[in-house]
C-alpha cells in the first residue's frame, strides 16, 4: 500500500505543477501581448470587413448546478494591400459591423480601437 501512495504523491505533485505552470504561462502571454500592444503605434488604415465570427464557451458547474456561457466576438478586416487581420471586439461593435462594410480601421497592435464607415 505504501508503494501506491508514494506514486500518487509524485503524480499529484506533477499534475499540480503542470496546471500551475500552464496558468502562469497564460498570464505571462497575456502580459506580453498587453505590453506589445501598448508599445505599438496607433494606426488608422482603409479596410473592408471581410468576415465576422463568434466563439461561445460554455462553463459548467462541477456540482451539477447551472452553468454559464461567454461569447467572444471577432471581425476580419482586409486592408488595401490584401492582407487580413482578425481582431477581437465588443458585442456592441460586432453588432454595428456588416460584412462588406468599408471605411477606416483604427487599431494598436492586436487591439481593436474602432471602425468608421466611409
Amino acid at each position: 500500500m505504501g508503494f501506491f501512495f508514494g506514486w500518487f504523491d509524485v503524480l499529484f505533485t506533477l499534475m499540480f505543477l503542470l496546471v500551475f505552470g500552464l496558468i502562469l504561462l497564460n498570464v505571462f502571454r497575456g502580459l506580453v501581448t498587453w505590453n506589445k500592444n501598448n508599445n505599438s503605434p496607433r494606426l488608422k488604415v482603409r479596410a473592408r470587413v471581410a468576415g465576422k465570427r463568434q466563439n461561445v464557451s460554455h462553463h459548467h458547474n462541477a456540482a451539477g448546478g447551472m452553468g454559464a456561457a461567454s461569447t467572444r466576438y471577432y471581425a476580419t478586416f482586409e486592408v488595401e494591400s490584401g492582407d487580413r487581420m482578425e481582431l477581437q471586439l465588443s458585442g456592441t461593435e460586432y453588432g454595428l459591423l456588416a460584412e462588406g462594410d468599408q471605411g477606416e480601421l483604427s487599431f494598436q497592435g492586436t487591439r481593436y480601437l474602432g471602425f468608421e464607415r466611409a
